[in-house]
């Protein structure tokens, strides 16, 4: 898991404001924390980003089987809130099937120049210059 944060946090240092890079870490780290846990012995997880201009997206594959869903965790449960973090930091998020065994669940971040366009009032649109 330690991997995984040190692979996300590398590859988006200084690409993303303060606040973005805090929400994708933290999210990381659930999801890989849930593949550990739901991944059959013997087997490994892949943490996948794909950064575009205006989004970030967090994939984590592994080979465990069934669907994550969302629930509150019982006063006694000793797992975290997971899949709760994610769906409250990231914008949007999901599962789907992978070639082979298990699945993948996704999150996705709007980055600042999208932010910018929906919250223009009177349909401006402002653009962020791509490097």
């Amino acid at each position: 898991m330690g991997r995984a944060r040190r692979f996300v946090r590398e590859a988006i240092a200084g690409r993303l404001p303060a606040d973005r890079t805090v929400d994708v870490a933290v999210c990381v780290s659930e999801l890989a924390t849930n593949a550990l846990r739901h991944t059959p012995p013997g087997r490994q997880f892949r943490v996948r980003l794909a950064v575009s201009v205006d989004k970030l997206r967090l994939e984590v594959h592994d080979a465990g089987e069934g669907k994550p869903q969302l629930r509150e965790p019982a006063e006694d449960d000793d797992h975290g809130p997971g899949l709760l973090l994610v769906a409250a930091l990231a914008d949007d998020w999901g599962t789907a099937p992978r070639d082979g065994a298990g699945k993948l669940v996704w999150a996705e971040f709007k980055l600042a120049a999208a932010r910018q366009e929906r919250e223009t009032p009177g349909g401006a649109a402002l653009h962020t210059p791509s490097s």
